[in-house]
């Protein structure tokens, strides 16, 4: 009987192990950079078979990072503030909100993650328009932007950008609606906007809501599989940038750039060999239901990291994966890391000296942009621009990283520069 039970919990839990010399190496890595700005907790390692953190820190809590979720702010049903309490309550120690097109939605996600102790990756899914030398090979591709905490270096090209497609997105909706009312499906402008909330560029998820208000379908999958999936009869394009220069701009601004879920696409192997040459690093290959194999030999035949997220959008249903349902194997979120942190180094450098040479509001509000309160409030009040790199070099980078001359040098040169509580920079008077 005994022996019964054992052979069922084996066969339900599949077999556990203590972790490789490598896998532990790969998890306290990770670790100390998750840990950031946080006291740090003695832990016990164990992985399953397929090498993913399974009783991990303090009271079993695992490290699992979500890299693929929305929110309100754009085609999302959740606040930021609600998607990272449902994340927490996952045990999502890493969150990267992704909305379409947009990083507004960053801050109050960042806020609302200081109450858990989690980790937000500012990041963004930029839709984007594959087009070869053949028209009939072109489609619509969203690209992954994973920033580091300071986000894009020269922002404003990135929001620009942004903001490009999201006016393009409401040319788009109202096209869409007109393509609607022709095939005898009426919906009005005024309830796709009220859907989609104040602000708030539509999109297709929106349309279809809206549709399903009407009674014009049953539920949100029909909606996109009779009429508005990629060249549906209600299809439409925006104001969609290449594929390449997205990629080429997340590499410029700071980013790491991954092509998001390329089992939807129609050529994903001659996609992924362009958007290469153009700089991508990664692509999406794991899914809840685990890794996809072809994607990742495809993802293995051009050097590319290989990542995935559930695509969280919080419209409820079996369909949808759970935030956080994604396992990513340990030595893959090393390998990211691995990748992004020499990136998200040089955005910091870059960003905190343009800072020292010129320490103006707007360069202070670039710093604060994603995490204004906890970088200028803390756990006790700034006194000069010293004070306020050596803050946002603890919550940024790890121990190694920080032993930098430059940083010494930007430090000294901010020894003169006073911060007030509400972020206004003012000299400090010298003798």
């Amino acid at each position: 009987m005994v022996d019964d039970k054992k052979r069922k919990k084996k066969k339900r839990g599949g077999g556990k192990k203590k972790m490789t010399a490598e896998q532990v190496l790969a998890f306290k890595a990770v670790n100390e950079w998750v840990c950031l700005g946080q006291q740090q907790q003695g832990s016990s390692f164990l992985v399953d078979d397929f090498g993913v953190q399974k009783s991990l820190g303090r009271g079993g809590e695992k490290v699992v990072f979500e890299l693929h979720s929305h929110s309100k702010f754009s085609d999302g049903f959740l606040s930021p503030t609600k998607l990272v309490e449902r994340a927490h309550g996952n045990g999502v120690k890493v969150l990267a909100l992704t909305d379409h097109d947009t990083m507004s939605g960053i801050p109050e996600a960042v806020e609302a993650a200081r109450r858990f102790g989690m980790k937000i990756i500012p990041g963004v899914e930029i839709s984007t328009i594959f087009s070869p030398k053949n028209p009939d090979a072109e489609e619509p591709v969203h690209i992954l932007a994973y920033y580091g905490s300071c986000g894009p270096k020269r922002f404003e090209e990135v929001d620009k950008l942004l903001e490009n497609i999201r006016e393009g997105r409401y040319l788009r909706a109202k096209d869409m609606i007109l393509k609607l009312n022709k095939l005898k499906l009426p919906l009005k402008w005024e309830h796709v906007a009220r859907i989609a909330g104040k602000g708030v560029a539509p999109g297709r998820l929106h349309v279809a809501r809206a549709m399903v208000e009407a009674g014009h379908v049953e539920n949100l999958k029909q909606a996109f599989a009779r009429y508005l999936y990629d060249g549906g009869p209600a299809y439409s394009t925006g104001s969609e940038p290449l594929a390449e220069e997205a990629v080429k701009l997340i590499r410029e601004t700071g980013g790491i750039s991954v092509l998001a879920h390329p089992w939807a696409l129609k050529n994903p192997a001659t996609i992924v060999k362009h958007l290469k040459e153009a700089g991508l690093h990664g692509m999406e290959v794991y899914r809840s239901d685990g890794r996809l194999a072809v994607y990742s030999d495809l993802a293995d035949a051009y050097g590319l990291l290989k990542l995935g997220g559930s695509d969280y959008h919080g419209r409820g249903g079996n369909s949808e994966s759970e935030l956080g349902s994604v396992n990513l194997p340990v030595l893959t979120l090393r390998d990211f890391l691995n990748v992004a942190r020499p990136i998200w180094f040089d955005a910091v450098r870059d960003i905190l000296e343009s800072y020292a040479e010129e320490p103006s509001d707007s360069n202070l509000a670039i710093i604060t942009r994603f995490g204004r309160a906890r970088i200028l409030k803390g756990n006790s009040p700034l006194s000069c621009g010293k004070d306020l790199i050596d803050r946002c070099l603890s919550l940024w980078l790890t121990n190694e990283e920080k032993q930098n001359d430059l940083f010494e040098a930007i430090k000294l040169k901010l020894s003169h520069v006073s911060i007030s509580q509400g972020g206004t920079n003012v000299p400090i008077e010298t003798q």
